[in-house]
């Protein structure tokens, strides 16, 4: 398959055993249609007109190469890559959760990793969705052929920026306020935390309002309280909305900040794309690319926080990071360059 064939290139993402429908995606998706929103795991088979599957046998169906996610216990995946291979399909395989934390507590199981590394020495290759995990797959396979190590790539998760349909932007005028991108308390590596100390500050500094997401209840918001935010300039979102009304909230604002530091695919700059806003923090796969200079990666909290300050007070300057964001976006992860890099990849194994 050559890559000038990417046009024809079809790709399914098969999770076994998951709770994921199947879903085809002959057609763009709507925002307001239900489904799964192309993105993650799902824009691979989005920006490649072809499926995602929980169902083996339905996937064999396909005849299309499979990108096989590893999940749970790998007990079914395991069995999913074996019954592929029976039927002829070409199968590379990644982890679902890939943020390095999350790779560290898979693989800590013994059992878990026994059946990881022999996935890894069975697949025709490896799609890391960050540069960290393609370093970690191509050690986990270079015990088995050296050789191969060519069959791991990264390619970062795409977003349909081509698509007028997921343009969430809102007027420039209409934007206000501080948007928190992370919610996870219980994740050290996340830096929840700090990113409401940061917010806090931004806010006696600037008079904006700050709104994070709470979905863990009383336990999290007796947390919120004890930073003793101002009142009327701090907004507690507890009702789970729908993948688009999320987007349309997060595009009311200024910023989307976030101190991350997993190393993860990088949903919430991806967010802040479809949003057309600026991701300030986080060190993801798309945030590095998207947002060079107001990632976090290799930055102190206190650079971080004074980016922000300078967006929040200077509209020029948001306009100028969002403008660089796009073209990157464009060029590097829209359902288009997306869909040949994977064309590129799976053109190296035989018919």
């Amino acid at each position: 398959m050559a890559s000038e064939s990417a046009d024809d290139f079809r790709l399914t993402v098969l999770n076994p055993g998951g709770r994921d429908p199947e879903q085809h995606f002959r057609d763009p998706i709507d925002p307001g249609a239900g489904e799964h929103p192309p993105i993650n795991f799902h824009g691979f088979a989005a920006c490649s007109r072809g499926a995602f599957h929980y169902d083996t046998r339905r996937a064999i169906t396909e005849e299309t190469p499979v990108l096989l996610l590893l999940r749970g216990d790998f007990r079914n995946s395991e069995r999913a890559l074996g019954e592929l291979k029976k039927h002829g399909r070409t199968v590379a395989v990644s982890l679902k959760e890939t943020g390095l934390h999350q790779i560290a507590q898979q693989l800590c199981d013994r059992a878990k990793l026994s059946r990881f590394m022999k996935i890894m020495g069975e697949a025709d290759g490896c799609i890391a969705t960050t540069p960290e995990a393609a370093e970690i797959y191509q050690r986990a396979r270079w015990k088995h052929d050296p050789a191969r190590l060519r069959r791991v790539a990264f390619i970062p998760t795409p977003y349909p920026l081509e698509d007028p349909q997921w343009n969430f932007s809102v007027p420039r005028d209409e934007h206000a306020g501080i948007f928190i991108g992370t919610r996870e308390w219980d994740v050290p590596s996340r830096n929840h935390f700090v990113a409401l100390l940061v917010a806090r500050q931004l806010c006696e500094a600037t008079g904006e309002l700050v709104s994070v997401v709470n979905l863990d209840g009383y336990k999290a918001r007796r947390l919120l309280w004890e930073l003793k935010f101002r009142q009327e300039k701090f907004r507690i979102i507890e009702v789970e909305k729908a993948y688009p009304d999320y987007l349309r909230e997060v595009a009311r604002h200024k910023i989307i900040l976030q101190l991350d530091r997993s190393r993860v695919p990088g949903q919430v700059a991806g967010d802040a794309l479809l949003c057309r806003t600026v991701c300030v923090g986080g060190d993801g796969a798309i945030e590095r690319i998207a947002f060079p200079k107001t990632c976090g990666n290799g930055r102190t909290f206190g650079e971080i926080a004074s980016f922000a300050l300078d967006l929040l007070k200077n509209a020029d300057s948001r306009a100028a990071i969002i403008a660089e964001s796009q073209q990157r976006a464009l060029d590097q992860l829209s359902f288009r360059v997306v869909r040949s890099q994977l064309a590129n990849f799976f053109a190296q194994f035989p018919s």
